[in-house]
């Protein structure tokens, strides 16, 4: 059970752990390496609209979102952080996402999202235009305007530049920047599950930053090993 001092444990999960070393300059191609993806995740964002308005009207006539649907668009949505953490969403690893929807143990990007069995059939209606509208209005902000999920503006954007500025010259990333650039996508997928009904659980505001999630125990992403002769330093 949780105490009075701590988060509540959120359905949808993200997490993330920097690689170490990361190349100082490989982030200034990445928009490039990223194309063939970019490419895949277009065609399966409008898939995923499709399914979500598929199940609009399961949940509202069953109160449940169809199994293999929900593992459709969650896995677009983890597809989209892989590629979003690897690109200028945060430049958190060089290591080239993998061409899946599904989980991958040992990517150093993770989102997961529990399934929720029933569903509010009246919330279905209001939840992804009216109650999410707040959220809306801070991701404007924090995404710069209307950006597909994987692209990054606005705040995210720029801190992921100053990231970028810094591995150049100092050939790390700033911990400080780590810890908000994840904290602030983390705010961005819990919205994206709500509006996509996957979830009623609405999506609190609070910035959860740093790589593990709050509130819970939870999978830990494993780290790669550094070279035995040198020590371990923080991101």
């Amino acid at each position: 059970m949780n105490s009075p001092t701590t988060p509540r444990v959120h359905p949808a999960r993200l997490t993330a752990v920097t690689d170490r070393p990361l190349s100082r300059w490989l982030w200034l191609v990445k928009w490039l390496l990223a194309l063939p993806h970019y490419v895949i995740l277009c065609f399966l964002w409008v898939a995923f609209a499709v399914v979500t308005v598929v199940a609009l009207f399961a949940i509202l006539f069953t109160g449940r979102y169809p199994r293999p649907l929900f593992d459709f668009n969650a896995g677009v949505l983890r597809w989209s952080w892989r590629v979003a953490y690897y690109g200028y969403g945060a430049l958190g690893t060089d290591r080239y996402p993998p061409f899946t929807l599904a989980d991958v143990p040992d990517y150093p990007a993770r989102w997961e999202l529990t399934y929720p069995g029933e569903l509010s059939q009246g919330l279905v209606l209001v939840k992804w235009w009216l109650l999410a509208v707040p959220h809306y209005l801070v991701l404007g902000f924090l995404l710069g305007g209307v950006h597909a999920t994987w692209t990054a503006g606005g705040l995210i954007g720029l801190l992921a530049l100053f990231a970028g500025v810094g591995l150049a010259f100092t050939g790390r990333y700033p911990r400080g920047i780590f810890d908000l650039v994840v904290g602030l996508n983390r705010w961005v997928w819990r919205v994206a599950a709500y509006a996509a009904l996957m979830t009623d659980e609405y999506p609190p505001f609070r910035l959860d930053q740093g790589g593990e999630e709050p509130g819970g125990p939870h999978e830990p992403i494993l780290r790669k090993e550094r070279p035995a002769h040198g020590k371990e330093e923080p991101a």
